[in-house]
């Protein structure tokens, strides 16, 4: 793509717009920003990350609701609750994650704390030197989350962009978890990946922006979009191309 300075100001101009803590309110990252513990954040975050989908009022309540359940102590809750205490969790559902994915993922997360050095590292471990961006970390840390026992059925609810998923969600959470400027939305947590590894989250919102601003040709909001859309971002920012999720989506929403 030939570089466009008017497209180009536009992004600038909207992702400074959009990326600011008044976003915070309405989006799911809120509920990670309950939290100061690094590993009450990832939790938070990954929990609030897999359930974004669908009506926004819904995702906040029943991702707060899962924190509830959690005593507001994410980590401590994963690492320490038993038996006992994870049958409160009985007739949660939002949409198709129910209560059987969501014990799943309890105990999936605790492996990960308890042997695999926590969730970054579960992501980071799959990265090579060579790696251009973050598909092998996704890859890898889905694979180490499948080792926990599971019913067949909670796999769906951890994309596979290995096969062509768009990973929205999880591109999103590692947005916030390794994202780092001052505007207070993403958290940098994560140092062990860098910003130009990350992919531009792609839903039907940012997908519908990026292919009337030309952005981006490929029908299908798949991996191989998101590969495309990213790769177009990378050339107005190389260092940080995820950053303009905050315009494509906030134009989105806003029908601009």
């Amino acid at each position: 793509m030939k570089f466009k300075p008017d497209l180009f100001d536009l992004l600038e101009e909207k992702a400074k717009f959009y990326n600011q803590p008044s976003f915070i309110s309405s989006d799911p990252v809120s509920i990670p920003h309950q939290f100061s513990l690094k590993e009450d954040i990832e939790i938070a975050g990954f929990f609030a990350a897999t359930i974004a989908w669908g009506n926004r009022t819904g995702i906040l309540k029943n991702a707060n609701r899962l924190i509830q359940l959690m005593d507001h102590q994410p980590y401590q809750f994963i690492t320490q609750s038993g038996d006992d205490d994870k049958k409160r969790f009985s007739g949660f559902v939002h949409r198709t994650f129910n209560d059987a994915d969501c014990l799943f993922f309890i105990e999936a997360l605790s492996d990960i704390y308890r042997f695999h050095g926590g969730m970054e590292a579960a992501f980071a471990n799959g990265l090579n030197e060579h790696s251009e961006d973050v598909f092998s970390a996704i890859t890898h840390f889905r694979d180490v989350f499948l080792t926990t026992p599971h019913l067949s059925r909670s796999e769906k609810h951890l994309a596979n962009p290995a096969a062509g998923s768009s990973a929205k969600r999880i591109n999103m959470f590692l947005r916030w978890m390794v994202r780092k400027d001052d505007c207070g939305v993403d958290f940098g947590l994560w140092n062990s990946m860098s910003p130009a590894q990350l992919l531009c989250p792609l839903d039907i919102h940012s997908g519908t922006v990026a292919r009337k601003l030309g952005l981006l040709h490929r029908k299908q909001n798949d991996w191989k979009s998101v590969i495309e859309l990213t790769e177009t971002l990378r050339e107005f920012d190389p260092s940080d191309p995820a950053k303009y999720d905050f315009a494509l989506f906030g134009m989105g929403i806003d029908k601009l």
